[in-house]
C-alpha cells in the first residue's frame, strides 16, 4: 500500500511539474529581429535588434537593445503585467507607456501611449513550434505619420 501510494505521489508530481513548464510564458527568452521578414511602414527597418523576456512571477521584463538604420544606438525597457494596466516604458520616440492583455497561449495585445493618449496597438504572437514571434505594431508619431510595422523574430 505504502509502494502504491508512494508511486501515485511521485506520478502526481511529475505531471504537476510538467504542467507548471508548460504554462511559463511562451515569449521568455531571447528573440533577435529577422531584417528580411520584417517590414516597417514608411520604415526604414533597424539594421539588428535583440528583444529579451524575464519572468519574474506575474511581471514581465522587456529589454531591446539594437542599431537604428541610421546607426544609432537601440535602448528600451519595461516592466509590465499582463492585467491591461499601464506601465512605464522607456526608450520608444513614439510611446512612453504600454498595457498589456493575454488573448491567449501564444497571443498578447499591448495599448501604447504617450503622455497619456493612445497612439497605437501592438500584437504579438508566437508560432506553434514557439520559434517565432511577429509583432504587429501601428501606431500614430507626434506629426500625424501613421506606421505599419511587422516585425518577425527568431528565438535563440
Amino acid at each position: 500500500m505504502k509502494k502504491l501510494l508512494f508511486s501515485s505521489l511521485l506520478a502526481l508530481l511529475a505531471v504537476t511539474g510538467q504542467l507548471t513548464a508548460a504554462a511559463a510564458d511562451q515569449a521568455v527568452g531571447t528573440w533577435n529581429l529577422n531584417v528580411a521578414k520584417s517590414k516597417y511602414s514608411p520604415g526604414p527597418v533597424p539594421k539588428a535588434m535583440t528583444r529579451t523576456y524575464t519572468e519574474k512571477g506575474d511581471e514581465m521584463s522587456l529589454t531591446v537593445k539594437g542599431t537604428a538604420a541610421d546607426g544609432s544606438a537601440i535602448a528600451q525597457q519595461s516592466t509590465f503585467k499582463y492585467d491591461g494596466k499601464d506601465y512605464p516604458f522607456s526608450g520608444a520616440a513614439h510611446w512612453d507607456a504600454l498595457a498589456v492583455k493575454r488573448v491567449n497561449g501564444t497571443t498578447v495585445k499591448s495599448t501604447l501611449k504617450k503622455d497619456g493618449k493612445v497612439v497605437g496597438h501592438s500584437t504579438r504572437s508566437i508560432s506553434a513550434h514557439g520559434k517565432v514571434m511577429t509583432l504587429t505594431t501601428k501606431y500614430t508619431d507626434a506629426s500625424g505619420a501613421k506606421h505599419d510595422d511587422v516585425a518577425v523574430w527568431d528565438k535563440q
